[in-house]
């Protein structure tokens, strides 16, 4: 391959990063994850359901920032068989 030339194969490879705005709500919802946790390990209630509160904000982001549209489908595979999968 010439040196700045990308093969077909190349060329249809995504990033699997994320947008920053997607990272955002996944992050609100690991918050609230790990304050509930808390709370149940702590016995305290209060903070169960303030757990469950941040996670469902985290929740309404994640379907306001569209994050299911990050999701990359690379380009199927040049010259495998499935006896190339075993």
């Amino acid at each position: 391959m010439v040196e700045g030339q990308k093969s077909e194969q190349t060329e249809h490879l995504g990033s699997h990063g994320g947008r920053a705005s997607s990272w955002l709500a996944v992050t609100v919802m690991l918050i609230g994850f790990i304050v509930g946790g808390v709370g149940l390990t702590l016995a305290s209630w209060t903070l169960v359901w303030v757990g469950a509160g941040v996670i469902v904000v985290g929740g309404i982001l994640a379907l306001v920032f569209d994050i299911f549209s990050d999701v990359v489908i690379d380009a199927p595979r040049v010259g495998m068989s499935v006896e190339d999968h075993r």
